[in-house]
C-alpha cells in the first residue's frame, strides 16, 4: 500500500469539558495485560471532532463517479462508491494477514476470509456492472466506466493477495517445516504415494469431456475446480477434437496431508489441483497433452423470485436453488501460465470480457485453504484459545424468569457466551408454565441446538410459532429444511411479509404466573447461530419489560397475520418508522446544535450507504453536532471534508472477531438515548426488510453499552482505521483520542476487542463456555 502523506492540520484532539459520552471505558494498567474493570472508573469521554493524526499506511478507496452523486447538502459533495468501499473493507481484512505479530495460521485464515468475501462480492455485486458494460451503457449507476474501475480495483486486490501468499506466507510456513509441495518438488517416494492416492481416490471420479458437436461445452458449476486441456493427435475415431474439460468434484478435498512415512519429518501437503495436473497425461492415453490450466468460474448467485407471482415461496426458492450454481458468469480465474488461446476460448464460452479474467499465481480458490488450517496440529501458530465467560450477570443456578423480574440482562457476545441465550430457551422449553414460544429465524446453521429445543417444545405441547426467513442469502436451503421439519411436527411456521426479508431477531416466551400471563423476551443485534456467536460481536438483550415485550407480541402478530400494526410503545420497526425516526432524531439534534446546545451522535453499525441518512448526518454535522461513526464495512459518507463534514469522523475496526453489533447513541444536552438494532443504515434495511431498533432504558445497562461498544472503539489505537475525506482509510497505530479523558494504554496496546477479552476473562466463570 502507498503511504499517505501526513496532513498539515493533524494534531492532538482537543477536549471540551461537560459534553459527550458519560464516564466509563475499558481500563487497564499500563502493561495492558492486567484485569480490565469498570468499578470505580470516573473517566469521561469528551466529544471532539478535531483533525486526528494519520498513520503511515493507507488503503485507497476511489470516490464514486459524478453521475452517481445524490444531492445531500446545500454544497454538493460526491459520496464514496459502495462497491469500492466493500473492496476497501477487504483490504483492511487483508492487513491482518500481513501483520507479523499475528500467529501464522491465523494470517492464512484472514487471507482465506478475503478470498471468500471476494467470492460473495462477485456473486452478488458484479453482475449489474458487467451487464451495463456489455450493453455499452455510459450513463446511470452502472456503466462501462464503473465496470472497468471496479475490475481494476479487484485485480489489484487479488494481486496483493497472491503476492502475500507466495512471497510471505508460504516461505514463513516453510520455516516451520510446513510445505505444500508441487510435483517438481516431490521425491520418488512422495510421487509414488501421490500416484497411488490419485488412482484410489481421484481417478474414479473424473470423466474428461472432449468437445465436439455431440459434446458441447459442459455445464460448469459456480466456484468449482476444473481443468482445460489442449491435446495433440487424434481420438479413437480419427478426429482431432483438441479441447478437453475435466471437472473436479466438490467431494474431493482440496488439500491432502501426506503421511509421515514420506514426509521426511516435515509437515507436507499436496494440493488437489497439483495431484490432477501431475496425472493429466495418464487420463488421455495415445494423445499428447499440450497447454492446460486449472480454471474456476464465479457466477451471479443472488436468488431472484417474484414473490407476487408465486403460489408457494418455499417451493419456488427450492427450485431456484437448483439453478443457483449455473447463473450468469461474472468472473473467470485461471492459472497465471494459462495460454492466451485457452483463456480466450474460456472467456468466449462464458461470454465474458477480458477484464473478467483473473490470472493467479497459485490455487484458483484460496478460500479452500481453510482445509489446510483444519489439518494442521500446530496450536502455537494459532491465536491462544479464548473461552467466553458465562454471562456475568447471570447464574446458571438461578431461574431466568426470576432474574428478569428484577431487571434486564445484556450479553455481550462473544466475550460472554451464547450459552446464556440457549439456557433461557431451554428453561422455557422445560418449564410447564410456559405456554407459547415465538421466534424469528434468519441464520441458525445446519446443526442447531436451538432448533432442537424448538422441536422439543412442540413435543411438549407448547404453542410454537417460528418466522423463518427463506431468503437469507446462502442460508436458503438450511432454512427451508428447518421450516419443513418444524411444520411436519406441528409448529406454526410463517414466512413473514411478501417482498420483505425478516431480519429482526426476536424470541418471545409467554408464561402463566398465577392468574396472569407474563411475557419474557430476547432481542439481538445478531443471529441465532451458536457458531457465529463465537466469532461475531453482538448484543443479546433479555427483558421482561411489559412495554417492550408487548411490542414484540404485536410484531409477531403482524408478521403472521399481515394485520395493521398498532402503535408500538418503544420499538422502531422497518419499513414503517425506523428510517423516519432515525432521521427525526438526527434532525432534532441538528436543530439543538444550531441553537448552541451541546449535542452528540455515536453510531456503530456494519454499513452506512443510505443516502437520506447520510444527508441527515451531514446536515447535523454542519450545524455543529459532533458525530462519530464506527462503520465496519461499506461507508459512502466521506468524513472530515473541510466545510462539509468537519464534525464527522468515520472509523472502521477490524479485529479477531467480526464486528456485528448495531448501537446508536444520541445526546442532547443532558438528555441521552441509546438504541440497539438489527439494522444497518442501508436502504435495503430501512425499506425492504423487517428490522427492529429498541431503546435500552436502564441507566446501568446503557452505560455498559457506551463503555464497551462505543468508548472502547473510539479509543482503539491498534485495530482501527480512520476514513478521510479523500476516501482513504488510514491505519491507526495509537490512541487518536489521547487528548481526551478516557484513553487507555490497554486499548492502545491491544485494541478494544483484546481489552474486552481481558475484562471478561477476569470476571466470569467458564463452565460450559465454547472455545474459539
Amino acid at each position: 500500500m502507498k503511504p499517505a502523506a501526513a496532513r498539515p492540520d493533524a494534531g492532538p484532539s482537543a477536549s471540551s469539558p461537560g459534553t459527550g459520552l458519560p464516564k466509563g471505558g475499558p481500563q487497564a494498567s499500563h502493561g495492558g495485560h492486567e484485569n480490565v474493570t469498570n468499578e470505580g472508573d470516573t473517566v469521561i469521554f469528551q466529544p471532539t471532532c478535531a483533525p486526528v493524526p494519520l498513520a503511515p499506511e493507507s488503503v485507497p478507496m476511489q470516490p464514486a463517479p459524478a453521475d452517481r452523486t445524490p444531492a445531500v447538502a446545500a454544497t454538493a459533495l460526491t459520496l464514496l462508491d459502495r462497491d469500492h468501499s466493500i473492496l476497501s473493507f477487504n483490504e483492511r481484512v487483508l492487513d491482518w494477514a500481513r501483520r507479523p505479530e499475528v500467529p501464522l495460521v491465523e494470517r492464512l485464515r484472514y487471507l482465506c476470509i478475503v478470498s471468500s468475501n471476494l467470492d460473495e462480492f462477485f456473486e452478488v455485486r458484479a453482475a449489474p456492472h458487467l451487464i451495463a458494460s456489455s450493453a455499452g451503457d455510459q450513463k446511470g449507476a452502472y456503466t462501462i466506466e464503473s465496470f472497468e474501475r471496479l475490475a481494476e480495483a479487484a485485480h489489484a486486490l487479488v494481486a496483493r493477495q497472491y503476492a502475500l501468499y507466495n512471497d510471505d506466507l508460504m516461505p514463513t510456513f516453510a520455516k516451520h517445516g510446513i510445505h505444500i509441495i508441487s510435483h517438481g518438488e516431490r521425491n520418488p517416494a512422495q510421487r509414488k504415494w501421490v500416484s497411488e492416492y490419485f488412482e484410489r481416490e481421484v481417478r474414479p471420479l473424473l470423466i474428461p469431456v472432449g468437445l465436439d458437436p455431440a459434446h458441447p461445452f459442459p455445464q460448469v458449476a459456480n466456484k468449482s475446480l476444473n481443468f482445460i486441456v489442449r491435446l495433440g493427435g487424434k481420438d479413437a475415431f480419427g478426429r482431432e477434437n483438441p479441447i478437453q474439460i475435466v471437472k473436479v468434484p466438490r467431494v474431493l478435498p482440496r488439500v491432502i496431508r501426506m503421511p509421515a512415512k514420506v514426509s521426511d519429518g516435515k509437515t507436507l501437503f499436496v494440493a488437489l489441483s497439483s495431484v490432477v495436473r501431475a496425472h493429466l497425461s495418464s487420463m488421455f492415453p495415445g494423445r499428447d497433452v499440450g497447454d492446460f490450466s486449472q480454471f474456476r468460474v464465479t457466477r451471479h448467485s443472488d436468488l431472484a423470485v417474484d414473490e407476487e407471482d408465486v403460489k408457494n415461496l418455499r417451493t419456488a426458492l427450492r427450485q431456484g436453488l437448483q439453478h443457483r450454481h449455473y447463473g450468469q458468469a461474472v468472473r473467470l480465474e485461471v492459472s497465471a501460465s494459462c495460454a492466451e488461446s485457452l483463456a480466450s476460448f474460456l472467456l468466449a464460452q462464458f461470454n465474458l470480457p477480458p477484464q473478467a479474467l483473473y490470472r493467479v499465481h497459485g490455487p484458483v480458490n484460496l478460500a479452500r485453504l481453510t482445509q489446510l488450517i483444519d489439518l494442521l496440529e500446530e496450536p502455537q501458530l494459532l491465536f491462544p484459545p479464548y473461552s467466553a465467560s458465562y454471562p456475568v450477570t447471570l447464574s446458571p443456578a438461578q431461574s431466568f424468569f426470576e432474574r428478569l423480574q428484577h431487571g434486564d440482562v445484556l450479553i455481550h457476545q462473544p466475550f460472554e457466551s451464547f450459552d446464556g441465550v440457549l439456557a433461557f430457551l431451554r428453561e422455557a422449553v422445560l418449564d410447564p408454565q410456559v405456554l407459547a414460544i415465538k421466534q424469528t429465524i434468519y441464520r441458525t446453521g445446519t446443526d442447531s441446538e436451538l432448533m432442537d429445543l424448538l422441536r422439543e417444545a412442540v413435543r411438549r405441547g407448547k404453542e410454537v410459532t417460528v418466522v423463518v426467513e427463506l431468503k437469507a442469502r446462502f442460508d436458503e436451503e438450511a432454512n427451508i429444511n428447518w421450516a419443513e421439519m418444524l411444520e411436519s411436527i406441528g409448529a406454526q411456521v410463517v414466512y413473514g411479509v411478501v417482498g420483505l426479508k425478516t431480519h429482526a431477531k426476536m424470541l418471545l416466551v409467554t408464561r402463566r404466573e398465577g392468574k396472569q400471563m407474563r411475557r419474557y423476551g430476547h432481542l439481538s443485534t445478531g443471529n441465532y447461530n451458536p457458531r457465529t456467536a463465537r466469532l461475531y460481536t453482538d448484543i443479546s438483550h433479555l427483558t421482561a419489560d411489559p412495554l417492550l415485550t408487548a411490542d414484540m407480541e404485536a410484531v409477531f402478530v403482524h408478521l403472521a397475520s399481515q394485520s395493521r400494526l398498532p402503535k408500538l410503545n418503544r420499538m422502531w420497526l422497518a419499513p414503517f418508522d425506523l428510517h423516519k425516526n432515525l432521521i427525526a432524531q438526527i434532525d432534532a439534534l441538528s436543530l439543538a446544535a444550531a441553537t448552541g446546545e451541546p449535542t452528540r451522535i455515536v453510531a456503530k453499525m456494519n454499513a452506512l450507504t443510505d443516502d437520506a441518512l447520510v444527508a441527515a448526518l451531514m446536515r447535523a454535522g454542519q450545524n455543529g453536532v459532533k458525530i462519530d461513526l464506527i462503520v465496519r464495512g461499506a461507508c459512502t459518507l466521506p468524513a472530515q471534508v473541510p466545510g462539509l463534514t468537519d464534525n464527522i469522523r468515520v472509523r472502521s475496526v477490524i479485529g479477531r472477531f467480526l464486528e456485528h453489533s448495531r448501537v446508536f447513541y444520541f445526546r442532547n444536552g443532558e438528555d441521552e438515548s441509546l438504541y440497539l438494532s438489527s439494522a444497518d443504515w442501508m436502504n435495503r434495511n430501512m425499506m425492504r426488510r423487517i428490522e427492529l431498533a429498541w431503546p435500552v432504558t436502564d441507566p446501568g445497562l446503557r452505560q455498559r453499552l457506551i463503555d464497551e461498544c462505543l468508548v472502547a472503539y473510539l479509543h482503539d489505537g491498534r485495530d482501527a482505521w480512520d476514513l478521510g475525506g479523500d476516501g482513504i482509510y488510514t491505519r491507526v497505530d495509537h490512541d487518536t483520542h489521547a487528548g481526551e479523558a478516557g484513553a487507555s494504554r490497554a486499548i492502545e496496546a491491544h485494541g478494544a476487542q483484546a481489552a474486552l477479552m481481558n475484562r471478561y476473562a477476569s470476571r466470569g466463570h467458564h463452565a460450559d463456555a465454547p472455545s474459539n
